[in-house]
């Protein structure tokens, strides 16, 4: 499942969603070479990219992870290791992470904008990335493996539309071998579903003894991250923009009908 397109109009251009979209491709094309640099792509990640037993100092220093044959990312105390909860929001591990995350951002993140302003939007974005990021230290607190990707930030952005508009249309592109179809759902159905699976895949996790990364995906900082959506949208939303999106929605509504 794919999400293409919403059926909820906006009122404002999405300038923060813009800016964040751009700020990642950025720093996937100057940072990290666009993936087509192999050293800088596993130096980026190694030194930006969070790494839990760096945060909670509970990884020895100089043990670490083999990327490959010749590349290892090493446990430090370097002082960059305070802000990759941060870095780490911006950075990736490849162009189909990077224009997956884009795409949902792009859906779900204008309206979510739109109904929080320019100013409240960019710091619960942050908000929920921290979030997302605390969740996966505390489950994986020895783990020397780096972690990025604006998957965790961009889940408290689902999590927010969850609750601000649950039921409106969101067009999903179904893929099943050779057939493709885009197909109307309502946003929780679409919701509920993508939060249903990040927990099942992430269950076998919280079984391991030796907790690491799900299949590679840090499926826990996903749910963290959601969940944080969730509670701190009704802190963040401006309600008077709420109010003017909700008139726009009933005029189109009547619009069509008539």
């Amino acid at each position: 499942m794919i999400p293409l397109s919403d059926d909820n109009p906006t009122i404002r251009t999405p300038v923060v969603t813009i800016v964040i979209l751009v700020l990642l491709g950025l720093v996937w094309l100057l940072v990290q070479r666009g993936g087509f640099d192999d050293y800088a792509l596993v130096a980026s990640i190694c030194n930006l990219g969070m790494v839990p037993g760096e945060i909670t100092k509970l990884a020895a220093i100089g043990s670490g992870v083999r990327i490959s044959e010749t590349v290892a990312c090493v446990i430090d105390a370097e002082p960059v290791n305070r802000i990759t909860p941060i870095t780490s929001m911006f950075l990736h591990g490849g162009w189909g992470h990077l224009l997956g995350n884009a795409l949902f951002l792009w859906v779900f993140g204008n309206n979510v904008e739109d109904s929080m302003g320019r100013v409240r939007f960019p710091l619960f974005y942050l908000l929920c990335g921290l979030a997302a990021a605390a969740a996966h230290v505390l489950l994986n607190a020895r783990s020397p493996i780096p972690t990025v990707g604006a998957s965790g930030a961009i889940s408290g952005v689902l999590g927010a539309y969850l609750v601000l508009y649950p039921r409106v249309k969101v067009k999903m592109l179904f893929i099943f071998i050779i057939f493709f179809k885009v197909i109307p759902v309502q946003a929780w159905l679409v919701l509920v579903f993508w939060f249903g699976w990040q927990v099942l895949t992430g269950l076998p996790e919280l079984m391991e003894v030796e907790r690491e990364v799900s299949g590679g995906v840090a499926v826990w900082a996903h749910v963290g991250g959601f969940l944080a959506g969730v509670v701190l949208v009704k802190v963040f939303e401006n309600r008077s923009l709420v109010r003017r999106r909700t008139a726009l929605g009933d005029a189109r509504a009547v619009f069509k009908e008539s």
